[in-house]
């Protein structure tokens, strides 16, 4: 952990447990049901108005920020620039946690092979005595396996996964940003959908063109 730290600050470290919390704990949202869901707001926005939306339910707070903005009236650009700097937010606090453990991952397995060191020189010092070899032995070997497992069963994939989790909703957030954006504009739900198809995969495309 003193190694870690001496890569990053304090900060830093206690944050990436906060958003490890949250990968883990917090749900991300199916783009298409999104997709579905904007599309939704956008006809109800366009049979009774933009202030009809205001008592919608809305679980995704990124949307729910989105859609007040157009209560509002929020003028475009300032809707564009507030909710592109949410999202940038959000992927350098992903990019940071995901740091820590790729760290971590990367100088565990270093540690392990410093305790092998210094069970292999505690063995090597007690060779007359037959008993001290075992102990020292297994701190050698135990040491490596444990930085082993600390780096590749729980830091890398960690990293890994706040990356991929940083990548889908960053997409999703431009799903939702460019929905918004349009249904201000006053086009038709039904095109907003298929311009939106293109962050969904071919088969919920095609669910999509249906409804």
């Amino acid at each position: 952990i003193a190694v870690v730290l001496a890569r990053c600050t304090l900060g830093e470290f206690l944050g990436a447990f906060k958003v490890l919390g949250k990968a883990f704990s917090r749900k991300i949202d199916n783009p298409f049901d999104l997709i579905n869901q904007l599309v939704e707001l956008a006809n109800i926005a366009r049979k009774d108005g933009m202030i009809a939306l205001e008592g919608q339910e809305i679980k995704n707070p990124y949307m729910a920020k989105a859609v007040a903005m157009l209560v509002d009236g929020t003028d475009p650009v300032i809707i564009k620039s507030s909710l592109e700097r949410d999202t940038a937010m959000m992927k350098q606090r992903h990019t940071m946690g995901a740091g820590v453990f790729s760290a971590w991952g990367e100088i565990a397995p270093a540690m392990g092979m410093v305790g092998t060191l210094a069970g292999l020189v505690i063995m090597l010092g007690n060779m007359s005595d037959p008993k001290a070899i075992g102990p020292a032995m297994a701190i050698a070997l135990l040491t490596t396996m444990y930085g082993a497992i600390l780096a590749n069963v729980i830091c890398l994939p960690i990293a890994q996964k706040l990356e991929n989790a940083s990548s889908l909703e960053q997409s999703n957030n431009e799903l939702i940003l460019e929905g918004v954006l349009f249904m201000q504009s006053g086009g038709n739900p039904r095109i907003m959908g298929d311009m939106l198809a293109s962050f969904v995969d071919p088969k919920s495309r095609s669910k999509i063109a249906a409804q």
